[in-house]
């Protein structure tokens, strides 16, 4: 008889060497704790990430630590789709009503998460070059489980338009946060080792052309979307196009190292607003991402780590920064809400959706890792970076968990649902 250990080292193995079985497992898996998450009043999107947590290498290990490298092209496409549904609701006719309420909340909202998180970290006594890189940040937020809730509670209305358009520039903000408060900081940490210099016009440059680029690439797809299908009435002929239109244009932002968000609601806005015609393509492709949905949220639960736990500093100020985060976020939507006199549901409700924080924010301490101006950083700097990272992923770890029933929560309170 084999034995409990050694099946598991078996469909381990085989996982490994079949993408498609192990695809099987996560989607398999991720539907039943969805729908067991679904019975204790739960969002689907946390069944599956503790399937993806579950089969992981940090409790049984079916899953191997290489498996969401292998399925990067799953985690692209899902983010690009609901890239393209977050612009969608870009409409002009919508925005003229909301459009600057819109940028004012998301900019509020950003800079308060960004103070109140280094000023917390300040008096945890972190040095501020490190509190600041955590502040810029704090004050990402992921718009993957918000858009999987709104269409799962099918909510509507006004709440939802500022809560998409809200995500939507969110990105454009941190990106551009971070490169501000990078440039001003890394030199310093790194010793200002010569010739390695990153200025803040260079980094402000990098920051805004990339988001220009992403812009102009997004645009350019939803413009050629539009005149393939415009003529076309058979929604086969539609879907197909679709799915190609939007994968070749995921491929390039990755290629060109673009913003794949920003570049796919571009995608969304341009079509939307070039024909109300348009809105079929989004209804074509909805039924496609359902599973790509689960697939990623599963996949973004087998990347937590129970590690995090070990360290007492990680722990720390992690729960600081979390904590901070939210209620910048929270106080930042509601007075800048007040400001700009919209409604009550949206002044108390809002800021509830906005705790989710995932991809942007590993993409960002990627990047910091990586950079050539830490290249040359003294050792003390190095493990400080270490510690930087374990702090987002603790975060990241606990957001995961508990931020899709925060969302929900916001978004039952703040919108029209059914």
């Amino acid at each position: 008889m084999m034995s409990a250990m050694e099946l598991l080292n078996n469909v381990k193995e085989l996982f490994g060497h079949h993408v498609i079985f192990g695809t099987g497992i996560l989607l398999l898996t991720g539907y039943f704790c969805g729908r067991l998450a679904e019975m204790v009043r739960l969002p689907s999107v946390t069944g599956y990430i503790l399937a993806g947590l579950v089969l992981g290498e940090s409790v049984i290990g079916i899953i191997p630590a290489t498996a969401p490298y292998k399925l990067t092209s799953i985690t692209e496409i899902a983010l690009g789709m609901i890239a393209i549904t977050i612009g969608a609701e870009f409409e002009f006719s919508r925005l003229k009503k909301t459009g600057k309420a819109i940028v004012i909340i998301t900019i509020f909202q950003s800079l308060f998460a960004f103070v109140f998180v280094v000023i917390s970290l300040l008096l945890m006594k972190m040095a501020l070059s490190y509190a600041l890189i955590l502040g810029t940040i704090a004050t990402a937020t992921a718009p993957a489980a918000t858009v999987v809730i709104v269409k799962e509670l099918r909510a509507r209305g006004e709440f939802v338009d500022y809560l998409y358009g809200v995500v939507a520039l969110d990105d454009a903000v941190c990106i551009l946060f971070f490169s501000i408060v990078f440039a001003l900081v890394a030199p310093a940490l790194a010793g200002t080792v010569s010739g390695q210099e990153l200025g803040i016009l260079s980094g402000l440059t990098h920051a805004g052309l990339e988001i220009l680029l992403s812009c102009i690439l997004g645009a350019i797809g939803g413009f050629l979307l539009h005149e393939f299908t415009r003529k076309k009435y058979r929604l086969n002929e539609i879907l197909i196009i679709s799915i190609a239109v939007i994968f070749l244009t995921i491929s390039i932002t990755i290629v060109l190292k673009l913003s794949l968000l920003i570049a796919n609601m571009m995608m969304g806005a341009v079509l939307v607003n070039l024909s109300h015609r348009n809105k079929r393509i989004f209804r074509v492709i909805e039924p496609v991402t359902p599973p790509l949905f689960a697939l990623f949220f599963v996949l973004a639960g087998t990347e937590l780590h129970l590690y995090v736990f070990t360290k007492l500093a990680v722990i720390l100020f992690g729960l600081v920064y979390i904590v901070a985060r939210f209620a910048g976020k929270y106080f930042g939507t509601w007075f800048s809400a007040l400001i700009m006199k919209t409604s009550v549901n949206i002044r108390k409700y809002l800021g509830f959706c906005l705790f989710p924080q995932a991809g942007v924010a590993i993409g960002l301490v990627l990047f910091m890792q990586t950079s050539p101006v830490m290249a040359g950083a003294p050792e003390f700097v190095r493990n400080m970076m270490v510690l930087i990272v374990n702090i987002v992923l603790f975060s990241i770890f606990i957001n995961e968990l508990i931020g899709p029933l925060i969302t929900k929560y916001g978004i039952v309170k703040g919108s029209e649902i059914g």
